[in-house]
């Protein structure tokens, strides 16, 4: 389960580092994790899925598919 968390958020960070990078729109939930999560950033993977989690009716689509296809 740890394994999975870490992928996922993994998988956020470097999205999120990409499009910041490339000026492409985020493939993944970077957004939303600054937009609903910023106030738990910097408290670990495990907080910032649990908030993800919390506001999921509130993700966008692309997120929502993320954590779905990560068994979240």
């Amino acid at each position: 389960m740890l394994k999975v968390v870490a992928s996922v958020i993994s998988l956020l960070l470097l999205a999120s580092a990409a499009q910041a990078q490339s000026g492409r729109p985020d493939p993944g939930c970077g957004r939303d994790v600054s937009r609903f999560c910023r106030a738990v950033m910097d408290q670990g993977d495990g907080v910032i899925l649990g908030c993800l989690q919390k506001n999921r009716s509130r993700l966008s689509k692309t997120c929502a598919k993320v954590l779905a296809d990560h068994g979240q």
